[in-house]
């Protein structure tokens, strides 16, 4: 390993979020990064000041999607201002990008494609007509699917196995993937609390009825294809043990082990009707608004070889 010392500044979102505030529609390369590049340049020159070291560079200067004259006027004033040096090699040129993808390629490294802003990621997403799941946290912090903590998570188990010296092997999946926006359940006007089991979906967003049949655990609303169970049947196949749904809400198994509960229910694996965990079955005439995407995604999935 190289072992060099990892300074890690604080995150400061804060403060960034109010320094752009105006500019979240600059495209890559505008005004929103220059403004970026000055804050983090900064406290990278002052802290290379203070080391006693004489210059400083970024790792930005590798990215295909950052100006690189962009970044060397900000990286120049500050080394300016404090005395230093800013690097600013063309690590593009003679085909490095594509080199850099080759390298990271051949060593299994995670490689992320966007700059970590959440503007940037939102306007490339937007066109790539792509939800921007990286940016999505459920209430429960529920690990989801391809999510960055999904990511982390796997890194997590690489490094692991490295240190245990065992084999192994990173792999991509397509599958299909699922986020829920938001999701409400009213009757007469009162917000009834109500969980949403994973692969939910509605059709136009809304929808009204009321509970009409009975199957098993299972009880039937008599429109749009909605489910209802009872939280005793949620604890009895998640083996959980909740006293309330606002628990469930707040701290819910794993996806996994919803999932499963989902096709203990459902014997359908193609199913996306939403289905619905209440205290006590409804009733009387309900309605539902509800919001959740179902894609293809593309997820990294990690071998052990034996």
């Amino acid at each position: 390993m190289l072992n060099i010392e990892l300074l890690e500044g604080d995150y400061d979102v804060d403060n960034w979020l109010k320094a752009v505030r105006g500019f979240e529609n600059e495209p890559e390369k505008g005004e929103r990064c220059a403004i970026c590049f000055d804050r983090r340049f900064e406290v990278t020159a002052e802290q290379a000041a203070k080391m006693g070291e004489k210059t400083f560079t970024s790792t930005l200067l590798t990215s295909p999607k950052k100006s690189l004259e962009q970044l060397k006027v900000a990286g120049d004033a500050l080394a300016k201002k404090f005395n230093i040096e800013f690097l600013a090699p063309d690590y593009r040129k003679a085909s490095g990008t594509q080199e850099q993808n080759i390298l990271a390629k051949a060593d299994a490294l995670y490689r992320q494609d966007y700059c970590g802003c959440l503007y940037a990621l939102n306007i490339q997403r937007d066109s790539q007509d792509r939800l921007a799941d990286e940016l999505f946290s459920p209430l429960s912090q529920q690990i989801q699917p391809e999510s960055i903590e999904a990511r982390i998570e796997l890194y997590e188990k690489r490094w692991k196995l490295e240190d245990d010296n065992k084999l192994y092997k990173i792999v991509k999946e397509r599958f299909l993937n699922w986020r829920q926006m938001h999701g409400l359940l009213r009757i007469k006007k009162q917000t009834i609390p109500a969980h949403f089991l994973p692969l939910s979906t509605l059709k136009n967003e809304y929808t009204r009825g009321k509970v009409d049949t009975q199957v098993g655990d299972l009880h039937y609303m008599n429109r749009d294809e909605v489910k209802f169970i009872t939280l005793d049947t949620y604890n009895k196949f998640a083996q959980t043990n909740y006293s309330n749904v606002n628990e469930l809400i707040y701290d819910s198994p794993t996806f996994e082990k919803e999932l499963k509960v989902r096709h203990q229910l459902i014997s359908n694996p193609y199913d996306l009707s939403s289905i619905l965990v209440v205290e006590t079955i409804p009733l009387q005439k309900l309605e539902i608004v509800y919001k959740s995407h179902i894609y293809e995604d593309v997820k990294e999935v990690l071998l052990e070889i034996s």
